[in-house]
């Protein structure tokens, strides 16, 4: 029967490679035999080193999977063999000194080199909504590192050359020897005289002092696609940062940052207006002009008995989706205005209309909506469409 090397670890079967690893590295500390000698805790110490084995490798991990036990090697067992280092897996004796130490064995790493890839670069931009609807090309001016054109990313001077470390003498890493209770322990580190790279700049390029690239500012011409918004970025390839000794650049990404419309606000694709109706339009009937973002002004019709509170859908009146065709929709909100202010005349025929309903007054209203036979817009609506 097939192991459970989930639960021999204590981790889920969904379990990230970060959280196999932590997980080994403290029952490893916990059951070492130097740690803990009693025989039952080498038994665990001999699971725990069986499952990290089969679940940092991939496809061993990929068999357990599928059901099966890739360490079990008789027939039908689905495995690879067994075994790894005396017991301890295939993790090897490297991961059992990282579980108590953080680093390996030293040894194995080699110079890294002094050429290395660029750091990603991060602009932001500031576009109203029309141009977030419609795309816009813009001009920046950016500050990044660029290959120095004196060395072209050499770092040396002239014809000179790099020359071999003298400290870690070409490996990239000086190596240092611990005493602990497992004995002597060599560990390794990044060489501090040529931080890794095995090689020293004994004459330096005056322009950028060695390290293969300046920094300047340069101007380039960003297209930001239709549909873009707030927080969006627009990956620019290869026009970041140039890296150390003269690296492939990084990636230099804009982000957008959209500002308030007048009229218009923003959710998604789908826009909102508010349109402001006297009274009189609600109850009558009327038009009213709203703005858009790529159509210009539309009339919309306010159908007679309007309430504040209705909205109309304009559909494709909308944002447009980002690299796609396909446009949100228009939401016109009314809002029905009633005037704050009457002179004596207006306030005289206002009282001759509200003659003409008897018994219409404010009243507590009926949860899910109106009353039964409509409010006092309802009401102006059959009056004067009757006439």
């Amino acid at each position: 029967m097939a192991r459970d090397y989930y639960r021999i670890l204590g981790v889920d079967s969904k379990a990230s490679d970060q959280e196999i690893k932590r997980a080994y590295r403290k029952l490893a500390r916990e059951l070492h035999p130097d740690v803990n000698p009693d025989d039952a805790a080498q038994e665990k110490f001999r699971d725990v080193s069986d499952a990290y084995e089969v679940l940092s490798d991939p496809e061993k991990r990929r068999v357990v999977d599928m059901g099966g036990d890739p360490l079990d090697s008789s027939p039908g067992g689905g495995g690879f063999g067994g075994g790894g280092f005396s017991g301890f897996g295939g993790g090897g004796l490297g991961d059992v000194f990282e579980a108590f130490f953080g680093g390996g064995m030293g040894g194995g790493r080699g110079p890294r080199g002094r050429v290395r890839e660029g750091n990603d670069a991060l602009i932001r931009m500031e576009l109203d909504l029309d141009e977030c609807a419609n795309g816009v090309s813009r001009e920046l001016t950016v500050d990044t590192a660029i290959l120095c054109d004196k060395c072209q990313g050499a770092g040396t001077e002239g014809d000179s050359k790099p020359s071999t470390c003298p400290t870690c003498h070409g490996a990239g890493e000086v190596q240092s020897v611990q005493r602990s209770f497992l004995g002597q322990v060599m560990t390794s580190r990044p060489c501090p005289t040529c931080s890794g790279a095995g090689e020293v700049i004994e004459n330096p390029c005056s322009k950028c002092s060695g390290d293969g690239r300046v920094r300047t500012r340069r101007n380039l011409t960003v297209k930001i696609p239709a549909g873009v918004g707030d927080g969006m970025r627009v990956r620019l390839a290869g026009q970041g940062e140039v890296g150390p000794g003269g690296g492939p650049a990084g990636d230099l990404y804009v982000e957008v940052t959209e500002t308030e419309h007048e009229y218009l606000t923003r959710d998604g694709s789908t826009l909102h207006v508010t349109a402001r109706v006297p009274m009189f339009d609600a109850a009558l009937g009327a038009e009213v002009t709203v703005p858009t973002v790529i159509d210009g002004e539309l009339t919309v019709e306010v159908t007679p008995g309007t309430q504040t509170g209705d909205t109309k859908v304009l559909r494709g009146h909308g944002m447009p989706q980002v690299n796609s065709q396909v446009r949100g929709n228009l939401v016109v909100h009314f809002d029905v205005a009633v005037p704050a202010r009457l002179d004596k005349k207006q306030t005289e025929k206002l009282r001759e209309l509200k003659a003409l309903f008897p018994g219409e007054g404010p009243h507590a209203a009926r949860r899910g909506g109106q009353d039964q036979g409509g409010g006092i817009f309802s009401r102006l609506r059959d009056t004067f469409a009757g006439r």
